[in-house]
């Protein structure tokens, strides 16, 4: 029996192994999360290729005291990074790309062009400077850029290290790829996440996000200290397929699950964005879980927290 639990605002993607589901239970402990003012988030369990719970606390606005829902959409930050990667190795698997190939083609002014590949890219390989570390970054991050001011904004920054000497994270490698997506495709990143993965799976919530809108269901993001704060709002020029998606959790349960299953790319192309050297898969990275080992999406930046862990296993 395989399970998969998600969690929004803080987001996890959880396959969970058990012969039992005790709804009681989860309730309660979303009860006393919500009570004790601990969380707010939305969570979906799908067993099968089917949801079999769904439960929502907290607020999706806090000035309009508007309650978050089982429908309630959530900007996803860097589990967009997961769909960035399934389009890349969709482009592979129809010999539009190569893992080995290099990216002086597309971006001749990022330093180390003719010696960074799109594995390393996709891997965290590339040493090319992550800009949301940058100190300006802040201070342009709700402001819309265009895709020659973005490729500007990376090359400004440089590399860290020499390509493919060891893994450091960094959100411009998933922004180049999107551009690259766009180049390869000739049509804009948001137009590929719907033709290639939402339609085909019949995800109706899950799309590339613009302004947010309470209207359209969808959740602003916050933090706490003594108090819920409302993060600043990205715009989503800036983060692309690093980390610009907009879902929910019984949509990304049903997108892990078709992940997995094969139902969007090979079984070879999914070994190797699960592959891990130096902490880093191809739109994953490895995280520990008391005794087990499983893959997880980060976000390090952009005013998002997110993370989506991922452990399999068979009873």
């Amino acid at each position: 029996m395989k399970k998969i639990l998600a969690f929004l605002v803080v987001l996890v993607s959880l396959p969970i192994f058990a012969q039992n589901f005790n709804k009681v239970k989860i309730d309660s402990l979303f009860q006393v999360l919500e009570t004790n003012d601990k969380y707010m988030g939305s969570v979906a369990v799908l067993e099968n290729g089917k949801i079999i719970y769904t439960n929502a606390i907290g607020k999706e606005d806090i000035v309009s005291n508007k309650k978050a829902t089982a429908r309630t959409k959530y900007r996803i930050g860097s589990i967009s990074k997961m769909f960035t990667s399934v389009l890349i190795f969709k482009a592979i698997e129809e010999k539009k790309l190569s893992l080995n190939q290099t990216m002086e083609g597309y971006f001749p002014s990022v330093e180390n062009a003719t010696n960074i590949t799109i594995g390393n890219l996709l891997n965290h390989r590339s040493g090319i400077y992550n800009f949301t570390s940058a100190p300006d970054y802040e201070g342009y991050s709700a402001q819309p850029k265009t895709r020659k001011e973005m490729i500007a904004i990376i090359a400004k920054g440089k590399s860290v290290f020499e390509p493919n000497s060891k893994g450091d994270y960094s959100n411009s490698n998933y922004v180049l790829l999107s551009y690259i997506l766009e180049e390869v495709y000739k049509h804009p990143y948001s137009t590929l996440v719907q033709t290639k993965i939402a339609k085909p799976l019949g995800l109706k919530n899950t799309y590339f996000g613009g302004k947010i809108s309470i209207a359209n269901n969808e959740c602003y993001s916050y933090s706490y200290t003594d108090k819920w704060n409302k993060e600043t709002e990205t715009d989503m020029s800036i983060p692309m397929g690093a980390g610009a998606m907009v879902s929910t959790p019984s949509d990304l349960t049903q997108f892990i699950e078709a992940l997995f299953s094969g139902k969007l790319i090979s079984a070879a192309s999914l070994e190797q964005m699960k592959t891990i050297q130096d902490k880093y898969g191809m739109g994953f990275f490895q995280v520990p879980f008391y005794d087990k080992i499983g893959t997880d999406i980060p976000e390090e930046s952009m005013g998002f927290v997110r993370h989506c862990p991922i452990f399999q296993k068979v009873n």
